[in-house]
């Protein structure tokens, strides 16, 4: 059974980004940034990352060699298997409280430690998290998991945008969508912007699901007849199944209101257990859209939180 209190075994931060991280023993954990003086810090969901004491402890056992803050965690627990807590676990040191808000990560480039041993647990153990409540943490404190997630579904906007990414344009409907969404008792965790570039798209698309774990990703722009609108490809390019009838109900409730709906191409589908669903990219049609599938939505999320509990499957989702 997974324990609930750890001991903090090293506290890392490295001052300047691209550069191994080093124990410093103690230091504050600051909301809205992370650790105090960490160069990885930010405004952004990962903002302290952690490290189970005895993953690194089995990969020295094959020879790696490795100390604390080689992987780039901050944080070395020993008691705790973060990566069998799910995303939205809250985990308190002291007056410290930090929330879990992704799981592993992509490694773009390889390390220095996967070029020696062929393998780095970092993308895979790993986990990160941001500050809910401030305070100091030191070597040999304890650490406790002391909630798990809330009973929320789990929702992330990803607006697509070439000028809204670079700043010459203001998003207004990624803003909507998340306070359409809180309104009806979502927890939206996490919004983006990107530009229309597929393979961005892409991972993102991945990441928010496999990494974040949300419920529900919604998309708005980049749907129409342009050569950059390739959100509908990018959103089939990482799909399991077709979840065809939310897109096809939206163009038809669209219909209705402007001819022009006949035009998008926006699809919907899932990934695991993250349902995905492209929106138009004008505020006002998003507001329409959304204000129309949101109060059916609920009962397709809870199937897929169901997945491999007993469930009435011949009802087709009706």
């Amino acid at each position: 059974m997974q324990n609930t209190i750890g001991k903090v075994m090293a506290v890392c931060i490295s001052e300047i980004r691209g550069t191994q991280k080093t124990n410093v023993s103690r230091a504050d954990l600051k909301i809205g940034w992370g650790l105090d003086k960490d160069a990885h810090g930010g405004d952004w969901h990962r903002q302290v990352s952690l490290l189970s004491y005895d993953k690194i402890r089995g990969f020295n056992e094959k020879g790696a060699g490795v100390g604390h803050g080689d992987f780039g965690e901050n944080l070395v627990v020993d008691g705790i298997d973060f990566r069998s807590l799910p995303v939205g676990t809250m985990l308190s040191c002291g007056s410290a409280v930090l929330e879990m808000t992704q799981i592993g990560k992509e490694c773009h480039t390889h390390c220095q430690i996967y070029k020696k041993m062929g393998d780095c647990i970092m993308p895979r153990e790993g986990v990160f998290a941001r500050v809910i409540e401030g305070g100091s943490i030191a070597v040999g404190d304890s650490m406790q998991v002391i909630m798990q997630p809330k009973e929320k579904y789990r929702a992330a906007v990803v607006t697509l945008s070439d000028k809204g990414s670079e700043g010459k344009r203001e998003d207004e409907s990624g803003p909507i969508i998340c306070q359409m969404l809180s309104e009806a008792g979502y927890d939206a965790f996490y919004s983006t912007i990107l530009p229309d570039e597929r393979t961005l798209i892409e991972d993102a698309l991945i990441d928010i699901s496999d990494r974040m774990q949300a419920d529900l990703i919604l998309t708005t722009g980049g749907t129409g007849f342009s050569l950059r609108d390739v959100t509908p490809e990018a959103t089939m390019a990482v799909a399991d199944r077709e979840a065809p009838g939310i897109a096809e109900a939206i163009r038809h409730y669209s219909l209705g209101i402007t001819g022009r709906a006949m035009l998008s191409r926006a699809v919907s589908a899932l990934r695991g257990s993250t349902l995905i669903i492209n929106l138009p990219g004008s505020p006002k049609a998003v507001k329409e859209c959304l204000e129309y599938i949101l109060p059916h939505l609920e009962h397709g999320l809870e199937m897929l939180a169901t997945t491999g509990k007993d469930h009435d499957s011949g009802q087709d989702g009706l």
